[in-house]
């Protein structure tokens, strides 16, 4: 008999993917950027001043950060504001400290805490 599946690992697919879209070094500085501006968030042509990355360049990183869920767009009468999505960043990083840090003590928890002091 199959045994069921756990609601964590129906979403490490999700997780697998989000992990995926910041695994360029352009969309990873996408990130930091706007977890930096948060939450009021960026428009583009500032985010591409910022990080010297061309608006078309651009544009495909933001769709990919999008479509995984872990950047926001609002529309502000002409302009487009980019913010983190830190719903879904914290999902995420709770996955990852699940399994590093309280079910295998792999990591040990204050050090990630020292490390977020930092």
């Amino acid at each position: 008999m199959e045994r069921s599946r756990s609601k964590i690992d129906l979403q490490v697919p999700r997780f697998a993917d989000m992990l995926s879209a910041m695994g360029t070094e352009p969309r990873l500085r996408i990130m930091r950027l706007l977890l930096s501006a948060h939450p009021e968030g960026m428009i583009p042509s500032e985010i591409s001043s910022e990080l010297d990355i061309p608006p078309s360049s651009l544009s495909h990183h933001l769709d990919k950060l999008k479509n995984e869920t872990l950047i926001s767009v609002r529309r502000d009468s002409k302009f487009l504001w980019y913010t983190a999505n830190t719903e879904a960043l914290q999902e995420l990083l709770q996955f990852l400290y699940a399994e590093c840090c309280t079910r295998n003590k792999a990591v040990k928890p204050e050090c990630i805490v020292e490390v977020c002091k930092k």
